[in-house]
């Protein structure tokens, strides 16, 4: 029986994508573009580009990547970065970022250049963003919930456990907020979405920093007015405060 077992689990072996070898992949849950050009051994800008994604390039589950696949060149004496982008039909902006070249954009001889291959259909015009993709700073259970006499959510946490930002953005402030938080990060994303961190034990960005989501941001505390270790997190739209668990995803379990 064991071995019928592995028998019919033989076909659904084979069928895996090699991510080495696949033209396309599907974005599952929690993955980031360096992640999967790692697996598939492409430049993440050149998956960047093939797909058109702009900075911060943050990628959704259930979005279809592009994975242009490469050749390799060796550079000739007298060969420019130009002529061999015209001989493989490349594009030489994608040449560029695949090879990290910069201007003036010179090849020396002997070289090893990657070619990447360009898509065969032209990828989709980026749709504007207009709301960033929030995702849970901490995974702490909710102390107190959004009301008209409290701003945000209070998230419990361990201390020194690690607080992530919600969304890719720029800190505009981090540091000592006097009158309640103590600790204070705020992030912008753009559009007049902007997030806030407050109690946090220790700072781990500054101002004018450009974090992505998920990254960590600082460690969080007691500090301020907090009575216990958590986290206070919110979301203002323009200014004005919004519900949190009106943007952030469900967790497991809820």
């Amino acid at each position: 029986m064991l071995r019928l077992g592995l028998l019919a689990a033989l076909p659904l072996l084979i069928a895996a994508t090699d991510p080495a070898t696949e033209t396309r992949h599907v974005v599952q849950d929690g993955e980031t573009l360096n992640g999967i050009a790692n697996r598939a051994q492409v430049p993440a800008g050149v998956i960047a580009a093939a797909n058109g994604l702009v900075e911060p390039y943050d990628v959704q589950a259930g979005q279809t990547l592009t994975i242009p696949r490469q050749r390799h060149h060796t550079v000739k004496a007298g060969e420019t970065g130009h002529a061999i982008a015209r001989r493989y039909a490349v594009p030489f902006p994608q040449l560029a970022i695949a090879n990290g070249l910069e201007p003036p954009y010179t090849v020396k001889t002997g070289q090893r250049l990657i070619v990447p291959a360009v898509a065969t259909t032209p990828p989709p015009t980026p749709k504007a963003r207009t709301e960033p993709y929030f995702r849970w700073p901490h995974d702490g259970a909710v102390l107190l919930g959004f009301s008209d006499t409290h701003d945000g959510i209070d998230i419990a946490a361990n201390p020194l456990e690690m607080v992530r930002a919600a969304a890719s953005g720029s800190v505009v402030f981090a540091g000592e907020e006097p009158t309640r938080f103590g600790r204070q990060v705020l992030i912008d994303h753009g559009n007049g979405w902007q997030t806030s961190y407050g109690h946090l034990s220790k700072l781990t960005v500054k101002k004018g920093d450009i974090v992505k989501t998920g990254e960590r941001i600082g460690l969080a505390g007691d500090a301020g007015a907090a009575k216990r270790t958590e986290l206070h997190f919110e979301i203002r739209k323009d200014g004005r405060d919004v519900d949190p668990a009106s943007k952030l995803p469900g967790r497991r379990g809820e």
